[in-house]
């Protein structure tokens, strides 16, 4: 049972990146699925993610019309689309998956039953 994250590396501004997770052993169906990431110094942070419950998506505002999250139940998996990317994009990204009652902004990384591994994401010329 595990989320194997993909997709990370180095990336120059203005660029794209797309990082995928694979869920085994469990289904990603109607399940809250997020993206983390954590800057060097700083607190992690919800980027985006998903409640099947009510079709909401969230998204931060540092990111908001330059990321897409997406899953596809056919190949279980997840995905966030980065375009435009900034060097304050820089950070470990984390996926998670999991059942909550509630938004899925409103639960931390650690909360999540099925978390990625990270993949690190660097953006620099």
């Amino acid at each position: 049972v595990q989320l194997q994250a993909s997709g990370g590396g180095l990336a120059q501004p203005g660029s794209s990146l797309k990082l995928s997770c694979a869920a085994s052993g469990f289904t990603l169906d109607y399940l809250h699925i997020a993206w983390f990431r954590q800057a060097p110094g700083k607190e992690r942070e919800v980027v985006s993610c998903i409640s099947p419950h009510d079709g909401s998506i969230f998204y931060a505002d540092s990111v908001k019309g330059r990321f897409t999250i997406s899953r596809d139940n056919g190949k279980n998996t997840m995905s966030l689309q980065m375009n435009s990317l900034k060097p304050e994009d820089t950070a470990v990204y984390y996926c998670a998956a999991d059942r909550f009652s509630l938004r899925c902004n409103l639960y931390g990384l650690s909360e999540y039953k099925h978390r990625g591994q990270g993949t690190l994401v660097t953006v620099s010329s």
